[in-house]
């Protein structure tokens, strides 16, 4: 993949060590990515995402009619990187992600919080090093820091705009998303997109 320019956006430490699944959207520097969720599309959820200087990264998309909230993560190219689905007998509501071959390697649980919401995400690197990263949004989930449970190293941060006229009208949401260097691109995702699902859940 060709580098992808510094974002513009707030700026997190790096990491000692990469964290993540997909070599190839490993951070190089701190990065912002904008998630925009297509509005009314027939196909469930779609969102598209860019940096903030609008170069397309990812692909999702929804399915309307999966009983398991299906999201397809792809490549610019089409080519699905992992597929987020939830599952149904869990005690919190959880999802998780298949990758191409039908394996399970990273999950999402969301944990029980008086005020704001939480969630643990947990896979294994490409290093072998087991990860979990810890997700608390405010009151109205509508900004999350993203923390790597063993250090308390910020690894990302979310944040939701929904003051935009235009966006309460469609019922379009808007995420911006800072990544710290070091950090897997399509992990903290697929993170953004469980958010989202737990949140519409409620």
């Amino acid at each position: 993949m060709a580098a992808i320019p510094a974002s513009q956006g707030p700026q997190l430490e790096g990491m000692a060590a990469a964290i993540g699944v997909f070599p190839q959207y490993i951070a190089n520097q701190s990065e912002t990515l904008i998630l925009k969720e297509k509005v009314l599309s027939l196909s469930g959820d779609s969102f598209s995402i860019k940096t903030i200087d609008g170069r397309a990264i990812f692909q999702v998309k929804g399915n309307a009619f999966s009983l398991s909230g299906r999201k397809a993560v792809s490549d610019m190219s089409g080519a699905v990187l992992f597929e987020l689905r939830k599952k149904h007998i869990a005690i919190h509501k959880t999802y998780y992600a298949e990758n191409a071959n039908g394996e399970q390697f990273f999950q999402v649980a969301s944990k029980f919080k008086i005020l704001g919401s939480k969630a643990i995400a947990t896979f294994t690197s490409t290093s072998g090093k087991a990860e979990s990263l810890l997700m608390e949004g405010n009151f109205f989930d509508t900004r999350a820091d993203i923390k790597d449970e063993s250090t308390g190293k910020s690894v990302a941060r979310v944040d939701r705009s929904f003051l935009n006229a235009r966006e309460l009208l469609g019922g379009q949401q808007t995420y911006v998303v800072t990544i710290a260097p070091g950090v897997d691109m399509a992990i903290i995702i697929a993170m953004c997109i469980a958010l989202d699902e737990m949140r519409n859940d409620k």
